[in-house]
């Protein structure tokens, strides 16, 4: 395949197709993401009236006092629950902090879980009555979509289709709520996201409406993805790719800042990374390595691929 895209179209799928078309459903998708990274989906059954309750939620907590959000940062958490303030996370190999502040919701784990060394259990705001509640719903929405895709990316590979039900199981996925304040007097070189890849399994991202979002292309331009309300972008995380010794592409992506007439307005989205588990290692699935090549990339567990991407990122 060429590496001058021919065609700027990320792929807009419907879910419901999964279980009509399969294979042509597969297809589509997975292309999208060999040649972009990125692809759109909708009809992926997270309610709309629950993104509402979440997204004016996020708006009520992210208007709270500085010093009330503040209290909610967890020193040596590395930003992996609660919140993380404005100016903070900064991309690999960036020296500007990115314009946003965000809040973390990760998996609620039973006592004694084997897991609970690695996953921090989750905090809650006590100034917003349902916070909770609303959110550990949106959580377990996302990850039903979420292994929806890995069944589609399954077949696309031609590995069994419930491959990444185990892999992905109690996974350390992590939901974060996105704040980019209004941007009220010049920022310099930075932008609400800078370029980065992101380091997860796949990221299903809700509120993308609000322009901003690029991708980088295979020959170097930056090309928006706009998604119509209530659409999920999904895209491919760095662990996949390494999964995939490079065949489903984690692709260069940011946040733009608004044009002047929108530069008042603030911007929130709601992405949900999906995590493989801690305990699993990130190795090439057999096939997608060339005959008399090496894989591109070493084996490695989930959590210390993690960890080494969270330090290059500032947030540990």
């Amino acid at each position: 395949m060429t590496d001058i895209l021919t065609s700027d179209t990320v792929a807009s799928v419907s879910l419901d197709d999964a279980d009509l078309h399969p294979q042509a459903f597969a297809e589509e998708l997975g292309q999208s993401f060999v040649d972009y990274g990125f692809a759109i989906v909708r009809d992926h059954g997270i309610p709309q009236e629950l993104i509402d309750r979440a997204e004016a939620m996020a708006k009520l907590f992210f208007a709270l006092p500085e010093d009330t959000k503040r209290a909610y940062l967890i020193a040596g958490g590395g930003g992996a629950r609660g919140y993380t303030a404005f100016g903070v996370e900064t991309a690999k190999g960036g020296t500007a902090s990115d314009l946003k502040e965000f809040w973390h919701v990760g998996r609620e784990l039973a006592a004694g879980h084997k897991f609970r060394d690695v996953m921090a259990d989750n905090v809650w705001p006590g100034e917003i009555p349902g916070f909770k509640e609303v959110f550990l719903e949106l959580y377990d929405a996302f990850d039903a979509a979420g292994l929806k895709v890995l069944r589609a990316i399954a077949r696309f590979l031609a590995v069994d289709e419930d491959y990444f039900t185990d892999t992905v199981r109690d996974g350390n996925s992590v939901m974060r709520l996105l704040h980019y304040p209004p941007i009220e007097t010049p920022s310099g070189n930075q932008i609400r996201a800078g370029a980065h890849e992101d380091i997860n399994t796949i990221t299903l991202l809700l509120g993308a409406e609000e322009a901003g979002l690029e991708l980088k292309t295979k020959d170097g331009r930056w090309l928006p993805v706009s998604p119509k309300p209530g659409e999920l972008v999904v895209n491919i995380g760095d662990m996949l790719q390494r999964l995939t010794n490079g065949r489903l592409r984690s692709t260069s992506h940011r946040v733009v800042n608004p044009a002047p007439d929108r530069a008042s307005k603030a911007r929130y989205s709601m992405p949900y990374f999906l995590h493989f588990r801690p305990d699993f290692i990130i190795e090439a699935l057999p096939g997608t390595v060339p005959a008399g090549e090496q894989p591109t990339w070493p084996p490695i567990s989930s959590h210390d691929y993690l960890l080494e991407r969270l330090r290059e990122i500032k947030l540990t």
